[in-house]
Formats: C-alpha cells, structure tokens, sequence
C-alpha cells in the first residue's frame, strides 16, 4: 500500500530545478521563478531525517558581495543533475531569459566538500540546450533530448565518461524516440526509459526503450491498452525494477496532471496507481528523489514552497503517525519521540491549520451549523477543475 505520509510548507520556492538523492540527504540546484546570469546557483539540503531544510552558503572569491568565482555555476533553470560517486555532475540550462542564454557548460560539485569545479573536458560535447534530461549508469552519464537554439527540439543522445571526462555522440540505431522537450529518462537496468515530453505539435504518451550496451532504441508495442495521457514537465524514478510516473502537465488539453502511474518493464505495461492519503492537487516540474522506500517531491509551478513524502511501503507506525496529524488527534499521551515525530512531519503553519481543523471538527460535533473540513476534500477527484496553464514561452 502507498501512502502520503509528510506535507510540509515554507520550503525553497523552486520550479524548474535539478535534484537528487545522496544518502539521506535530497540536494536541490537553481530553479525558481527568475534567472539572472549575475547570480550563483543556490544550493539546499533537505535532510530526510528530520525533515527540515538548509542553504548552503554562497561561494564568494573576495571581489564584492555579488562576485563568484567562475567554477561555480550561475543560476539556471531546466538543467539537469546526475551523480556519480561523490559527484554532481550539473549541465546545461537557461541562465538568462531575457536574451535566451543556454549553457553548456560541466559543472562538478562535492558531495563531501561541497566544493565546485570545472572538469577538464574533451571530445564531442553536445550543443548548449535545456529541458533536456540526463540520467547515469555507472561512471557515465547520458544527455538525451531538450532543447537548443541552433535546431530546436532535439532527440540526439550524449555520454559523458566522468573517468576520463571525454563527450561523446552516440551512433544509435533503430528507430529513436521523437523529439521532445520536458520528458523523462530512468535507467532501469542497462536501459534507459524514455517518456512523454513535448513534440513540435503533441505531447507524447509512448514509453521508448534505449539499450546503452547496443546503443540501439528497441521496438516496441505501438498500441497498449491503457495509457496516460501525453504530458510534458511530470516527474519519473525507478523503484523496484518498475517506472513511476508523477504529474505532468498538457498544453493542448489545458491540463495538469495528479495522477500516479506505475509502468512494468517486463509486461510492457501502465497501472494507474491510486496512493492513500493527501497528496499535491497538481504535481508538474517538481523535484523528485527515492531515499529508501520513501519518495520525496517539491517545489513545482502551483506549490513552489511545498514538499511531500509518498511512502512506497509505509510501517504500521508510520500510518498511525500519518492519521494523529490528518485528523488532529491529541497528542499529549503520546511519548516524547512520538510527539517529537510528529512535529517534524509538520511546520507551524500545518501546526495551526491542524488547530483549525480540530475546532471545526468539535463544532460541528456540538450539533451547530456545518462547517466543511476541507473544501478539497469535498471535491470529487474527476472533477477537479485544473487551473488554467500560464503560458512561458521559453519554456515550452
């Protein structure tokens, strides 16, 4: 059973950011609603542990309140983020919207130190894009898709080999996915899975499978039985040997996805996956990251400052804990760690929503005059009605 365990509020305000998992720590770089090319990239640690944030500090070389030394990035939005060892390898993304900058640029940071440097690199790099996705298997990573400003949408795969740090394009064969922007692609094994994403007229809903030791697509089945519907902007990771899929948006439907689906590599095939729980309304170009059995999601366009836990395969305990804070029970016979839990699972804005909720409740048990609980949980989930998309033309 999956649960929405954690909902936590008052986080980094982030969309469009990169993020990954290094042991219990969830690392987040860049992002945010403006890019100005004069400002370092922000960096913030989100511990698993206690559930509470932290910013890094800002690299300075001495030269003024602004100045940053030239390893490190700038700030940037649709980069990418992939970890090898004690690495993170941070590549491409928008750095200026007003004249549509792209980088190109490897940047490398250590886990350990947290210390930025430029790789000395060589060989065939790809041409500066973002919305593109990266993944690693190994001590190589791989860049496939995106966007650049010499062609367009792109569907071109390229490897980094972070021992020797030379570029390389890949001569692939079959039939390659189409070109997109705002996809995902998830090793699973040896293979990369690619989905969805945003084509020059559809949003696409097929799954397409690249064998890094052929380096060749693979045929698949054209038609399956049941399917999501094409997005763009979701959020993908592997667990178990299987692909989740979270969200997404459609400009063509003007729509934004909630909607949780698994996919079996070995059937080739979609369930739609229905988590206990409340989770976000609306999840598209959120942060994602698998620490253990939990699954952490932030930031993103309607909920940039808010962060949620899925539990793939949630104790006794951890439900229990879970349904204290949903129908604000008491806590004061609670023992202390428990209490302590508790209040890590929530913030003080939670805190006092949980006092509302619990008012409410005792009013309208005295008989008076109904007062909803939750709008939102009076709402029928068919029939949500999905904000209308704001349209970002240098995002799309």
């Amino acid at each position: 059973m999956l649960c929405w365990t954690v909902h936590l509020k008052g986080g980094p305000k982030r969309l469009f950011h990169a993020a990954l998992a290094v042991g219990h720590r969830v690392y987040s770089f860049g992002g945010c609603g403006s890019v100005n090319k004069r400002d370092q990239i922000d960096v913030h640690v989100f511990n698993t542990v206690s559930l509470r944030w932290m910013k890094l500090p800002p690299v300075r070389n001495g030269k003024g309140a602004s100045s940053f030394p030239p390893e490190v990035p700038s700030n940037r939005k649709g980069h990418t983020a992939a970890l090898i060892e004690d690495i993170i390898y941070i590549w491409g993304g928008l750095v200026s919207i007003e004249v549509e900058e792209i980088c190109n640029v490897l940047y490398a940071f250590d886990v350990n130190t947290h210390r930025w440097y430029r790789p000395k690199i060589s060989g065939t790099a790809p041409e500066a894009r973002y919305n593109h996705s990266a993944c690693d298997l190994g001590k190589v990573m791989y860049i496939f898709g995106g966007v650049n400003l010499l062609t367009g949408y792109t569907n071109d795969i390229y490897k980094l080999d972070t021992t020797t740090t030379v570029w390389s394009l890949i001569n692939t064969s079959g039939v390659p996915a189409p070109v997109s922007l705002g996809h995902s692609a998830t090793i699973i094994g040896t293979k990369m899975f690619v989905f969805g994403g945003k084509g020059y007229r559809s949003h696409h809903n097929n799954i397409r499978v690249f064998d890094t030791e052929t380096s060749s697509w693979l045929s698949t089945p054209s038609a399956l039985p049941c399917l999501p519907k094409g997005r763009r902007y979701h959020s993908a990771l592997a667990y178990n040997g299987e692909l989740f899929i979270f969200g997404g948006d459609n400009l063509r439907l003007e729509r934004t996805f909630s909607d949780l689906w698994k996919f079996n590599p070995q059937t080739f095939s979609w369930r739609k996956v229905e988590p206990k729980g409340k989770g976000p309304y609306w999840m598209h170009r959120m942060g994602i990251c698998c620490v253990g059995d939990r699954v952490i999601l932030f930031g993103g366009y309607w909920t940039p400052d808010d962060l949620y836990i899925l539990d793939l395969s949630p104790s006794l305990k951890t439900l229990c804990k879970t349904a204290v804070i949903q129908h604000g029970l008491e806590q004061l016979g609670l023992p202390h760690d428990i209490r302590w839990e508790l209040a890590a699972m929530t913030n003080r804005k939670q805190r006092k929503e949980n006092s509302l909720l619990k008012r409410k409740k005792e009013k309208n048990d005295n008989g008076r005059e109904r007062v909803p609980v939750s709008g939102a949980e009076e709402r029928d989930e068919e029939t949500r009605r999905t904000p209308p998309l704001k349209r970002l033309p240098s995002f799309r």
